[in-house]
C-alpha cells in the first residue's frame, strides 16, 4: 500500500511507456502487479541466495536446481549494473563496479559472476531509496576484496597466462 500511495514517479513513466507504445493499457493493472511485486517478502538469506543463483548461471546453489536460463543471466546483470541501484547507479558502477538491485526495504542484493552473491539489509535509505550502510559495506568489500570488474589486475581476467596481442592487422578505412 505504501508503494502504491506513493508511487507518482511509476505512474508518470508509465504513461510516458504508454505514449510511445510501450505498454498497453490497463496502466492501473501493471502499476498494480508492479507495485506488490516491490512488497514481496524476502530475508536477507533469501536475497542472498538470489544474488548467488544469478552468480552460479541461474542455478540455485543450494537446491542445484536452475531458476533461470543460463542465457537470460547476462541480460539480468546488465540491467542490474546499469539501473538497479535507481539513481546512484552510475556511481555504484564507479564505486563498487559490480551489478546490484536495492529495494525499498533497506536491501540490497549484488553479483560478483561466477564468484558470489552477496546481500546486505539495513534501513535507513539515502534520498535516492539506497540503504546508507549497504552502500558503505559494498564499498568495503568491492574495495577490499577486488569485486570490481573493470579491475582486472585482480584475477578477474580468464587467462592464466599473459596473451599476446596479435600481430598488427590492415584495416580498410
Amino acid at each position: 500500500m505504501s508503494e502504491r500511495s506513493t508511487g507518482h514517479r511509476n505512474r508518470a513513466m508509465a504513461h510516458l511507456m504508454l505514449n510511445f507504445g510501450m505498454i498497453d493499457q490497463p496502466i492501473d493493472e501493471a502499476l498494480d502487479l508492479y507495485f506488490q511485486q516491490c512488497a514481496v517478502l524476502v530475508t536477507a538469506h533469501d536475497l542472498a541466495v538470489m544474488a548467488a543463483t544469478l552468480a552460479n548461471q541461474g542455478i540455485n546453489p543450494v537446491t542445484g536446481h536452475r531458476a533461470v536460463g543460463a542465457e537470460h543471466v547476462r541480460d539480468i546483470l546488465s540491467v542490474m549494473y546499469t539501473c538497479g541501484m535507481y539513481n546512484f547507479a552510475g556511481e555504484w558502477a564507479f564505486r563498487v563496479g559490480i551489478p546490484a538491485k536495492s529495494g525499498v526495504s533497506g536491501g540490497i542484493l549484488a553479483v560478483v559472476p561466477n564468484q558470489a552473491g552477496i546481500a546486505v539489509f539495513s534501513p535507513p535509505l539515502d534520498s535516492r531509496g539506497n540503504s546508507v550502510r549497504g552502500l558503505k559495506v559494498f564499498e568495503a568489500l568491492s574495495r577490499e576484496y577486488g569485486f570490481h570488474l573493470f579491475d582486472l589486475s585482480l584475477g578477474h581476467c580468464r587467462f592464466s597466462q599473459a596473451v599476446q596481442p596479435p600481430d598488427a592487422v590492415a584495416l580498410d578505412a
